[in-house]
């Protein structure tokens, strides 16, 4: 599968997906507003969310993926599926007695990861409640990410990308369905989030068996390929996940806040979450499988295009995605949000929220595709350290700024640190010459820059033409900015639709 196919793919279910996820969030804002019961679910998830992404499909993903691929390679089919079944049985045997565990232990957990709900009893009583309905989500979800693992390797994207669908379509009915039953609609979401985590193994299960892919559940013993995927996983779950783990911090400073401040950013994150989901994930799922077969294969030249191209159309999609939320962020979470149990209080709350957010939305999605170049040359241990060092002075920077700012301090220390990631990536990357980049994105790069600023600038003078914008003229400025966002790229020569069709076809013939 070429990467713009892979990209398609990938990007097209994440975009159904985010736009379920933003259907679930409405009817969250609606029923549970910004307060103490809102703030208790995003506690509640966020363990086993945060667990899940660094160790299922966050680090698992990127060095599961290459290291079956190359046990196919090697010694076939079968050894790379019996090789799938040992790291089944031990994902099982380390997982089910460390859900219970946790269980037990929840009250001491969540005086870790949320310790300002302890002077604040009702949010502690709530969190506690809904962390034990949810925790058991990370074992079912990393069971998926296994599934979803070999079928990636295959290059066969679309099942794992759909199943995040089903995840926010049972939510979503156990909130319309499930709340007299549960007693609260908090209660309802996090009872439909361990639910999902069963619809979504069950959907992979049938997945693997209508693409002929047969895992056998072997006894649980760590020999030479489980030992390697250990030790890579390891600086992995950090590389792979250190958006995740700031976010996960982030909500534990939050925490000391006002009650209301942990679901402010968690909506706000919500919604830049599009356009890293689409791009980013969408680009590095992609691009994964495709680089490491390039690598294996000794394609200089077809790595070097591919690895330009990735990051072309990082700038081209992310720095617009980020002028746009950046300009409209209060009319989006007013059209998007501001009804029920939300009010004008937390559009404003919410949108300050998602603007200092959006301002690291094309650094997002840069480290998404330089971890992805690392993790193809099985090298987990620069985005680790590059990551932490991001992470360093995310912390640091929401304390500082967390002072005048409160919570948008908290997010505009995490957009700023996403920028020194990305660049200490690029940095690592080109030292060791592992960043070659073609013609066509040095000329283009700074043209699309360009572009982008000019569409910025169009917004900013339409909200104030326009005045109070509403659904109607937010969906007029938005259909605007791409449009002279398009417009712009083309008269700038920041899109070369010819060299875009033959690099396609190239990449399709290749794959």
């Amino acid at each position: 599968m070429s990467l713009l196919r892979g990209m398609a793919t990938v990007g097209g279910l994440t975009a159904v997906s985010r736009i379920a996820g933003f259907a679930r969030d409405i009817l969250t804002a609606s029923l549970l507003g910004a307060g103490p019961m809102a703030d208790a679910f995003v506690i509640a998830v966020k363990l086993p969310n945060l667990a899940r992404r660094l160790f299922g499909d966050g680090a698992f993903m990127v060095t599961f993926v290459p290291q079956y691929a190359a046990e196919r390679g090697e010694n076939g089919r079968r050894a790379a599926l019996d090789f799938a079944g040992e790291t089944l049985a031990v994902m099982l045997a380390v997982l089910i007695p460390l859900t219970v565990l946790a269980l037990l232990a929840m009250p001491g957990i969540l005086a870790v990861i949320a310790p300002g709900f302890v002077a604040d009893p009702a949010r502690q009583v709530l969190a506690l409640d809904y962390a034990r309905l949810a925790f058991p989500y990370l074992l079912l979800m990393s069971v998926s990410a296994l599934l979803g693992g070999v079928l990636n390797a295959q290059e066969r994207l679309a099942p794992f990308a759909a199943a995040p669908i089903l995840f926010n379509l049972v939510l979503i009915a156990a909130l319309l369905f499930g709340t007299h039953i549960a007693g609260s609609p908090g209660r309802a979401l996090v009872v439909g989030v361990t639910l999902s985590g069963i619809v979504q193994v069950a959907w992979l299960a049938l997945a693997c068996r209508r693409h002929g892919v047969s895992i056998r559940l072997m006894p649980p013993r760590i020999g030479p390929r489980l030992k390697r995927l250990l030790v890579l996983m390891g600086p992995g779950a950090v590389g792979a996940g250190i958006t995740q783990i700031q976010m996960f911090l982030n909500t534990l400073i939050a925490s000391f806040l006002p009650a209301g401040a942990v679901s402010a950013l968690y909506y706000a994150d919500r919604l830049t979450q599009l356009p890293l989901g689409i791009v980013g994930i969408a680009l590095g799922t992609a691009l994964l499988p495709t680089l490491t077969r390039l690598l294996v294969e000794d394609r200089p030249q077809d790595v070097t295009a591919t690895q330009s191209r990735a990051i072309e159309y990082a700038l081209l999609l992310g720095l617009p995605s980020a002028a746009g939320l950046i300009a409209l962020a209060g009319p989006i979470i007013h059209t998007l949000f501001e009804r029920g149990a939300f009010g004008p209080a937390q559009t404003v709350a919410v949108s300050g929220a998602l603007a200092a957010y959006a301002l690291g939305i094309p650094a997002y999605i840069l480290i998404r595709v330089f971890s992805t170049l690392c993790f193809a040359r099985a090298d987990t241990t620069t985005p680790m350290r590059t990551g932490a060092a991001a992470t360093l002075l995310a912390v640091a920077g929401a304390v500082v700024l967390m002072r005048p700012l409160g919570h948008v301090g908290i997010a505009l220390a995490t957009g700023i640190a996403a920028w020194v990631n990305a660049g200490l990536l690029a940095w690592s990357l080109h030292r060791r010459d592992a960043l070659p980049l073609d013609s066509g994105l040095r000329r283009r790069g700074w043209r699309i820059v360009l572009a982008a600023l000019g569409m910025a600038a169009g917004l900013l003078l339409g909200r104030q033409a326009l005045g109070a914008v509403g659904g109607g003229a937010l969906a007029t400025l938005i259909g605007g900015g791409v449009v002279l966002y398009t417009a712009l790229c083309l008269l700038l020569g920041a899109v070369d639709r010819g060299e875009l069709a033959r690099f396609r076809r190239r990449a399709h013939l290749a794959g």
